[in-house]
């Protein structure tokens, strides 16, 4: 067939893409802005990229247009698939359809951690030699790609509970049918399609109804909003995380670089790694527990994450200049950014740790957590904020202590001026944020060298 896809570039559409081209399909794309990383990945495994959303781009006609959730009615190409009678469908039913029917699913869902764990998850499989697909919205450094169909029955999936399309506002998850269910957590977000925690959790429902009777639900022990999604009704077994859980874990170093794994209160094996974190002390385990429910002994488990290379902007360390150590991390919402800051706070205890945070997710642009932010950043030492148009609150007003920016420039020169060796940088965006960490890594060259 000839798939065209709408949409493209996002990680989990250019992931839907490279795995319809590995099944043998013709596929082309267009994106509002088509940009990297995944347009050089798509590019390179041979897929023809359109710029923009003009109806001229479906002719000749495709046999299947699949539409991401970004689109909607007034899209120029969106009207002409419907005005034409162009077959479409979402990402995430035709991954259903043409897939996930035929495996059996790991899917990796919640408010935080989904790319970490998820991507663990797959390593561990890949480790022990079961030649997993996957599918994770993030570049999965062990493997170099967001994608690929894999040799054997498992797949595993980051769940995303974001809704799928213009015509389904169904979270995507529920279209994945896992047999291994990890709910990782779950918290308010997406304030922009969710009214409130609850419309979450009817969706989290959803997707725990789809589980097959012989599949397993992970989650950890008190947290309420997962127990109550369970007392909705459950049908699968569950099993518990956590230290009153079948499997819990003990810190061997307090920043959860050595930990030990322990099922039923035995010892099962220790893991030694290059994380810090409670937060991806509990992924870890999380990933274990997963991966032993498919076949994969602890003890391998444990080998397995000695070489785990974590996903990409998961304070990730882009440079240290005149010992000024500058991390990329995806955080968001204030509980990611919580766990980022005393993550580093753990690694580093003695060290000044200036947070560097744009308000650029749906949530955060409307205010809806902004009463918490300062809270969630009481870590740092200093604390740096973009003060974009689209933010309508005022940072100041949530967080006292913030130097503010109203542009990335602006930022640039604040932090040149305050940044003093021995420092940790931690930059916290969803998005590019204006390309703020080479662009400081080249002012601090300067700084220092000229």
């Amino acid at each position: 067939m000839h798939i065209h896809i709408l949409g493209i570039c996002g990680t989990f559409m250019g992931g839907i893409a490279a795995l319809a081209k590995g099944l043998g399909h013709h596929v082309t794309g267009s994106d509002a802005q088509v940009y990297p990383p995944m347009s050089d990945q798509l590019r390179a495994i041979g897929i023809e990229l359109i710029e923009g959303y003009d109806a001229e781009q479906l002719s000749p006609r495709p046999d299947l247009v699949i539409i991401g959730n970004a689109l909607s009615r007034g899209n120029s190409a969106v009207e002409a698939v419907l005005n034409q009678r162009i077959p479409y469908t979402s990402g995430a039913q035709w991954l259903h359809d043409e897939l996930l029917q035929h495996k059996w699913v790991l899917a990796v869902a919640g408010t935080h951690g989904k790319t970490t764990t998820s991507s663990m998850l797959t390593w561990l499989l890949e480790f022990a030699g079961l030649k997993p697909g996957f599918l994770v919205g993030g570049v999965l450094a062990n493997f170099q790609q967001s994608a690929r169909l894999g040799e054997s029955d498992f797949f595993v999936i980051e769940a995303d509970e974001y809704d799928t399309a213009f015509f389904d506002k169904r979270s995507k998850f529920v279209h994945y049918c896992p047999s291994t269910l990890v709910l990782n957590n779950l918290e308010f977000d997406h304030a922009d399609i969710f009214a409130d925690l609850a419309a979450i959790q009817r969706q989290f429902h959803h997707l725990v109804r789809v589980v097959p009777g012989y599949g397993r639900i992970f989650y950890p022990q008190q947290e309420a909003a997962l127990e109550q999604v369970i007392e909705q009704g459950c049908w699968s077994e569950t099993v518990k995380t956590g230290p009153q859980g079948e499997w819990s874990t003990r810190l061997v170093k307090q920043d959860g670089s050595v930990f030990d794994v322990l099922y039923r209160g035995e010892l099962q094996g220790q893991v030694r790694w290059d994380l810090i974190g409670d937060h991806n002390v509990a992924n870890g385990l999380m990933a274990i527990a997963a991966a032993h429910h498919v076949g994969v002994p602890v003890d391998v488990s444990c080998e397995a994450l000695l070489s785990y290379q974590n996903t990409k902007r998961r304070l990730e360390l882009r440079a240290n200049i005149a010992d000024i150590a500058i991390y990329d991390d995806f955080a968001h919402h204030p509980t990611a950014i919580t766990t980022t800051l005393k993550g580093m706070r753990a690694k580093q205890p003695k060290a000044r740790i200036v947070a560097v945070l744009e308000p650029r997710s749906n949530t955060m642009k409307l205010g809806t957590m902004a009463d918490v932010l300062d809270t969630a950043l009481s870590e740092a030492n200093e604390i740096f904020m973009l003060q974009p148009d689209a933010v309508q609150w005022r940072v100041t007003d949530k967080v006292p202590r913030a130097h503010v920016g109203a542009s990335v420039d602006e930022l640039l020169v604040l932090l040149s001026q305050k940044l003093q060796p021995g420092d940790q940088v931690v930059i916290m965006s969803n998005g590019g944020f204006g390309n703020i960490h080479n662009r400081l890594i080249d002012v601090l060259r300067r700084q220092y060298t000229d």
